[in-house]
């Protein structure tokens, strides 16, 4: 199989990194693509949004299954565009993309769809925004109704920073706060049949001790030890099979990632968001547990035939993931800084712990320079989460990269609450 994968940064080096491990890839490439995913796959200069160069490039590769990463590409139609070349596209149409691409658009889905989410309100004007705000009082969670690369959320108990990030939006969705953890559930469906993967968590602030402003994301890890055992279950009967059913429906079927962010909440699990992709970082710790080989699994979403599939294969273990950011980030990130040490992770911690590229390029003589906010998701696999967790921190202890921050507490409480429950 030759498959073609979309998109430049930590996400799809995880995606491109299990493909080339999947022994039914004969031939791998990337657009754009980044430093880290060059050395598993065959980098091409073509603009990610533009559909019709996506198209070409995949037709003159002979291409078997084109894998679309990231969100913007999606929204802009360009699995559509492969798809109208008669090529397989794992991703989901522009129109079911909405799902994503518009918070109104998913909160009518829902609600049609009897999926439980939090009360909500979409604003347009000042007066709007202020009803709503004084409707659910604090704490505000106000969210862009459009792409906002993750940072588009804001959950504050300051009504004027509610308001301000409101009005910055041309049309913006206020809902009710949910309390409890935060899952990720990502689901793999061809438009019929949905089979979900195993959850996880990330973080999302920037600081530790989850302080500091929204992220796209700092960490995460799986498996969650924590959860109910009756969880993914639960979410595949009232959340993952009525959207996809509900899409099929209105005649814009959903085939590729269905990412459902919940709420674990006092009256029970909630929708917080959908995304139409697999998640950064989470796909950093889901992807490192699937045994399964890729490239089948994501081939049968795209080509209709994920029920005739076998059950998905999980390791036992755990795996963790530590992303380093630039100086500055979320903000305006420095770029253009050496990054240090990437050897000396394969060195001596491969390949239980590796280093995913995000933002990432090489300069003139071939040294690996900082390219984004986000630049490396440094990833361990372990029997357990403070096995996982060590050995990525000592990973992240080679990295060199003047100016960078890191979390130090991505998985630190799970890790200590799992080690002291098998203990008693």
């Amino acid at each position: 199989m030759k498959v073609l994968v979309i998109g430049g940064g930590a996400r799809e080096h995880a995606l491109c990194r299990s493909l080339s491990l999947d022994p039914d890839v004969t031939a791998l490439h990337c657009a754009p693509g980044n430093a880290g995913i060059a050395e598993v796959a065959e980098l091409h200069g073509v603009n990610a949004l533009d559909g019709a160069a996506v198209a070409e490039l995949a037709v003159g590769l002979e291409a078997d299954l084109v894998v679309v990463g990231p969100e913007a590409p999606l929204v802009a139609g360009v699995a559509d565009a492969v798809r109208d070349r008669g090529i397989p596209v794992f991703g989901p149409s522009a129109q079911a993309a909405e799902l994503e691409g518009s918070k109104a658009f998913a909160k009518d889905v829902m609600a049609t769809a009897a999926v439980p989410t939090a009360r909500s309100y979409v604003c347009t004007t000042p007066e709007e925004i202020d009803e709503a705000l004084d409707a659910f009082g604090a704490p505000y969670v106000v969210k862009d109704d459009g792409l906002a690369a993750g940072k588009g959320v804001v959950v504050t108990e300051d009504v004027e920073a509610a308001r301000a990030h409101a009005l910055a939006c041309d049309r913006v969705v206020i809902e009710e706060f949910l309390d409890g953890p935060e899952v990720s559930l990502f689901a793999v469906t061809d438009g019929e049949t949905v089979v979900p993967l195993q959850p996880a968590q990330d973080f999302k602030r920037a600081y530790d001790g989850d302080l500091g402003p929204n992220t796209g994301g700092m960490g995460a890890y799986s498996p969650l030890p924590w959860a109910d055992p009756k969880l993914v279950d639960e979410v595949m009967a009232t959340v993952l099979q009525p959207t996809v059913d509900e899409l099929r429906r209105r005649g814009t079927p959903f085939s590729g990632l269905l990412y459902a962010g919940l709420a674990i909440t006092s009256r029970g699990v909630r929708v917080i968001e959908f995304n139409a992709r697999f998640g950064d970082p989470e796909t950093q710790v889901v992807l490192a547990r699937l045994k399964t080989p890729l490239a089948g699994l994501l081939h049968a979403a795209a080509t209709g035939t994920l029920a005739a599939l076998p059950p998905l294969r999980w390791s036992d273990g755990a795996a963790v993931t530590v992303v380093i950011a630039s100086h500055n980030y979320p903000d305006t990130p420095r770029t253009g800084d050496p990054i240090d040490g990437l050897a000396d992770v394969v060195a001596q911690d491969g390949p239980k712990a590796y280093v995913l590229h995000a933002g990432t390029k090489r300069d003139d003589s071939g040294a690996v320079l900082s390219a984004g906010g986000r630049v490396l998701s440094v990833t361990a696999t372990g029997s357990d989460l403070t096995t996982a967790r060590q050995r990525a921190y000592r990973a992240v202890g080679r990295i060199s990269l003047d100016g960078s921050q890191h979390r130090t507490d991505i998985a630190a409480k799970v890790a200590d609450d799992a080690a002291e429950a098998q203990g008693a």
